[in-house]
């Protein structure tokens, strides 16, 4: 095994969630930068990616991206999932992660995602095709469970760890709660007793002090970051030097955060095209414009088609509000 996780997590406990729609390759590229002991890709749907659809191929997308270079499948179908996985590390994946915690309706109702913990041998079987299919460290994501009726996680990862999983990352809800409630942090020590590879808390970690109340509560050996990071890709590496008990780096702030908004935002252009990069980078400017209250800006240029005036505009509204301050 060329990456020995339990050594990644120990030395950066931080790691970004894959998030569909978007830690594409613009985004985990910046996360990474600024500092993230793992970044994983969206999740991909492997029957999809065996069937060369573009948009499966770009959000498997590796090329010039972070290392160890992760990647997410979902799927139910073992020979599909085993097989998505061996072209996944022949395009450079050095990791692969099985996606058991995805809550949407419609990939649970393909009988995917956190469906699967609701059939724990089905959910094994894809586990032991994708270890056997692949030279590198496979990994799983899930819930605690479908439901508080079968809060399964210890069992699934007991059983995951035997058939060669090298770490479990736990969301601390169920699927039927979605993201409604608070995150149960000290349900996963269950879990963290129930096996001896690295378990990952996630869940509502948004600082420093959620991240150590995560890391006390479960005894996990890292946190993993997800909605915290939208509009933020500074937010892992300032939660690790928090952890860490150095200095936290300033998030990017006036001419800074004009500066990196715009590089990101040409990334994004760059990789998926100006079609289709117009509409993916629209979610990300309101993420970034938010919380600075520039909801107005935002409305503006989300409305533009042409990238020019929507690089100048957020140079101009930037300006504004250095000078309104």
């Amino acid at each position: 095994m060329a990456i020995s996780l339990a050594e990644l997590v120990a030395r950066q406990p931080v790691l970004l969630a894959p998030m569909a729609g978007i830690t594409d390759l613009p985004f985990r590229r910046l996360v990474a930068r600024f500092g993230a002991g793992l970044v994983t890709s969206e999740m991909v749907a492997s029957r999809e990616l065996l069937g060369a659809a573009a948009a499966a191929r770009a959000r498997a997308e590796l090329a010039g991206g972070a290392r160890p270079a992760a990647v997410q499948i979902v799927g139910r179908e073992a020979a599909v999932m085993a097989e998505a996985a061996r072209l996944c590390v022949d395009q450079g994946a050095e990791l692969i992660d099985i996606n058991m915690g995805c809550p949407a309706r419609k990939v649970t109702g393909g009988l995917s995602g956190s469906a699967l913990m609701r059939d724990p041998d089905h959910a094994l079987r894809l586990i032991e095709a994708v270890v056997a299919a692949v030279p590198v460290p496979v990994t799983v994501k899930m819930r605690l469970g479908w439901d508080d009726t079968s809060r399964n996680a210890a069992l699934i990862a007991r059983r995951a760890e035997a058939a060669g999983v090298a770490m479990v990352t736990i969301h601390g809800r169920t699927r039927c709660q979605f993201y409604s409630g608070r995150a149960d942090w000290a349900a996963i020590a269950e879990v963290v007793r129930a096996v001896t590879i690295p378990v990952v808390a996630n869940g509502d970690i948004t600082d420093a002090a959620s991240a150590r109340a995560a890391l006390s509560a479960s005894a996990a050996a890292a946190v993993m970051v997800g909605r915290a990071a939208r509009g933020a890709p500074w937010i892992l590496a300032r939660i690790a030097a928090g952890l860490a008990g150095g200095t936290v780096p300033a998030a990017p702030s006036g001419d800074a955060l004009c500066d990196l908004i715009s590089e990101h935002y040409e990334e994004m252009l760059r990789f998926y095209g100006t079609e289709i990069g117009l509409r993916v980078a629209r979610k990300h400017l309101g993420w970034y414009l938010a919380p600075l209250g520039m909801e107005a800006l935002r409305a503006e240029l989300v409305r533009l088609e042409d990238p020019a005036r929507v690089l100048a505009g957020l140079r101009r509204g930037f300006s504004e509000l250095e000078a309104a301050a």
